[in-house]
Order: C-alpha cells, then structure tokens, then sequence
C-alpha cells in the first residue's frame, strides 16, 4: 500500500462521524446497508450522511452499489484489511516486537 493512500484513509477514519458510519458498515458484514437503515441507526441528516459517505468512497474504504431504487452502502474489506497490514506490518521491525518474544517465551 502506498503511503499516500493509507493517508489519506486515515484521515477521513479521522473524523468522528466518518468513523462511526465505517464501524457500522464493517458491522452490517457483506450485505451492507441501504443508505436509509445506516441513517435510521445513525440519526444524521441525509445530506451529512451524503457528504461522508462520498469521502468514505473515494478513499476506497467502502463501496456503493444501486440495487433498483435503493443505494446499498458496504464496508470495502479488502480496503480494511489492507490498510490494517499497512499499520502492523513493520511493528518493532528495527528492534523486535515485544509481545511476540513474550509469546515465544511463554
């Protein structure tokens, strides 16, 4: 993953609102949610809901598909899991992580 990229998602999982709607669509699993459920749970406005979903989008953190007259919302996890890797993959790699040598040692 390009550091630009994983930026970037940070940034936009920086934002509360951004961050709560994220968390429910990783909960809602593959199905997703219709834009009207993600706004029945959240209780935001649709034209908030609109505008940080967009980013959510264009960051590639989650995907939206038309099904007929209903926007579904989901969680892009591949995105996640990616971004995820990004952050742990180097831990401690100059020095060794310590809760993996506590695990070797127990």
């Amino acid at each position: 993953m390009m550091i630009e990229k994983a930026a970037s998602q940070l940034e936009a999982l920086g934002n509360t609102t951004r961050l709560n709607i994220y968390r429910t669509l990783v909960r809602a699993g593959q199905g997703g949610l219709a834009v009207g459920q993600l706004q029945e749970r959240l209780g935001i406005p649709a034209s908030t809901l609109s505008h940080h979903l967009k980013r959510l989008v264009d960051t590639g953190l989650a995907t939206q598909e038309r099904q007929s007259t209903t926007l579904i919302c989901r969680a892009d996890y591949s995105s996640m899991h990616g971004l995820i890797g990004f952050l742990a993959d180097e831990c401690c790699a100059d020095e060794g992580c310590p809760q993996a040598n506590a695990e070797e040692a127990a």
